[in-house]
């Protein structure tokens, strides 16, 4: 290597590592504040926020560092996200594994935060209380003690679309093309519409992290059942990155 050629090699090398401790950073915010609110607000005796305030929660967390971190790493937050890239064109497929781990390791990260603060209530037992992971049959949130519950065929099929939808609206929104100072604001109004969907069937994923970070605490079926909610979201956002392309391309 010429002595040239390792001052550049040394830049990309730290504009990775910069980009990855942004997503990482992410998130965890994600999981902190969308996890969070579902596992510590959604059911306050009287004031507790909800479905709807969990789905704002989470579309408030991509918002945020969508406007903080976009021009750094893209804000992806989500292995879906970035396969959904790479499927496009829009990302480089060498890049897709790293930023795979830093989002898994943010997410763990905001999930082990979390799971501290909820420890301080006496009582508190991840398993038992589900922890916010995600679900099918028996874990789906629509089962009553354990009965009944929709079916992974059911959570699958939402995952796969409402997963394509978020990739879609990604690529509109930051077509260069569009405008760049709505995209936050759409993709973060975007999740929280998926979540105000999907929260009663599967607890709503659309992010591989996200689900791996709570399921880690959960052990057992959360566990078990993650195989669900990484081939699903992943399939979906392929399909929504192929999408935009292809409807993208008519229109050029």
């Amino acid at each position: 290597m010429s002595g040239g050629a390792r001052p550049h090699v040394l830049l990309e090398i730290i504009t990775m590592i910069g980009k990855l401790l942004a997503e990482a950073i992410g998130t965890f915010w994600l999981v902190l504040g969308g996890c969070g609110s579902a596992v510590l607000a959604a059911a306050y005796p009287e004031l507790g926020i909800g479905f709807v305030g969990v789905s704002l929660a989470f579309g408030l967390t991509v918002l945020t560092m969508a406007t903080a971190i976009g021009h750094l790493s893209g804000c992806h937050l989500n292995p879906a996200v970035t396969a959904g890239l790479v499927a496009s064109g829009r990302f480089p497929a060498k890049d897709m594994i790293p930023y795979w781990i830093a989002q898994v390791v943010g997410g763990v990260l905001g999930a082990g935060v979390l799971f501290l603060v909820a420890s301080g209530l006496p009582g508190f037992d991840a398993a038992a209380s589900g922890f916010a992971s995600n679900g099918y049959g028996a874990h789906s949130p629509s089962a009553v003690d354990g009965i009944g519950g929709y079916g992974w065929q059911s959570c699958f099929i939402i995952e796969v679309v409402l997963t394509a939808v978020f990739l879609f609206v990604i690529h509109g929104a930051t077509d260069k093309r569009a405008g760049s100072v709505i995209a936050p604001i759409a993709i973060g109004l975007c999740l929280t519409l998926i979540h105000l969907v999907s929260i009663p069937v599967t607890n709503t994923s659309v992010n591989p992290a996200r689900s791996t970070a709570t399921a880690i605490f959960v052990g057992g079926w959360a566990v078990q059942q993650l195989w669900l909610f990484w081939v699903a979201p992943i399939v979906g956002g392929i399909v929504g990155g192929l999408l935009y392309r292809g409807v993208a391309d008519c229109g050029d």
